[in-house]
């Protein structure tokens, strides 16, 4: 366990896209928005089959897609986004079936995930605690080293698993390491369909955290590969 030097709590998060409290997936009741980001939204969920908390990624690429009358079907804004829509939505089924094979205590579990309602989703565990940026704007002052410490040990821990098995994060940032209330540090969101859909929607989103990201990020030319050091260079950045 790491403990938090601060005392306030995360802040709530809204959506006009999200999917409304009650709606039922199946087993699952989605019971409040936990979190948004470009490509998708998280929930808290109540699995009613094994009667436990959960949390639900839902991939909702926001600058390609919205929600019509509140329900749970996800529509194109244009026909002109379908063919990024869709390569991103592959990506986001990728992602899950690579998660589901990684097992190490500071990388995301996936229960199990399935396509419906034009969309995708995955069942992770419930984190509860709250990401190193928003720990960070709570704290009065820096952390120590020995507390950084503990952090990127367990972070390099997950990449090490990732690496060995030829993935990559591609998004190591503040706002990606899950920092548990109970437990070890978790790093979050893996990138697969941000990087999907940045390679044929740069117009709509940037596929990268400026500050964090390293110059093969920003190039086309395959003459400057992406690999381990990827992500080395972002985590030397977050530090």
């Amino acid at each position: 366990m790491i403990e938090l030097p601060i005392s306030a709590a995360a802040p709530t998060v809204s959506h006009v896209d999200a999917l409304a409290d009650g709606t039922r997936l199946g087993e699952f009741e989605i019971r409040g928005l936990i979190g948004v980001g470009g490509f998708g939204m998280v929930y808290r969920a109540y699995d009613h089959s094994l009667q436990r908390d959960v949390a639900i990624k839902e991939y909702m690429p926001t600058a390609l897609a919205g929600r019509a009358d509140g329900g749970l079907h996800i529509s194109v804004r244009t026909s002109n986004d379908n063919e990024t829509f869709q390569k991103g939505l592959r990506s986001f089924v990728a992602e899950a079936r690579m998660l589901a094979k990684f097992e190490h205590p500071s990388l995301v579990r996936v229960f199990r995930f399935w396509e419906a309602n034009d969309t995708a989703y995955m069942v992770m565990p419930l984190y509860r605690g709250m990401t190193l940026k928003q720990a960070r704007q709570c704290m009065r002052l820096p952390p120590t080293e020995a507390w950084l410490r503990k952090v990127l040990w367990c972070v390099l821990g997950a990449l090490k698993v990732l690496h060995r098995g030829t993935a990559l994060h591609r998004d190591v940032s503040p706002d990606n390491i899950f920092l548990q209330d109970t437990g070890p540090p978790v790093l979050l969101d893996l990138g697969a369909a941000r990087l999907a859909i940045g390679d044929n929607a740069k117009q709509h989103t940037a596929i990268l955290k400026v500050n964090y990201a390293p110059i093969e990020q920003y190039a086309d030319s395959q003459g400057v590969p992406q690999g381990p050091w990827t992500d080395l260079y972002a985590l030397a950045a977050v530090v």
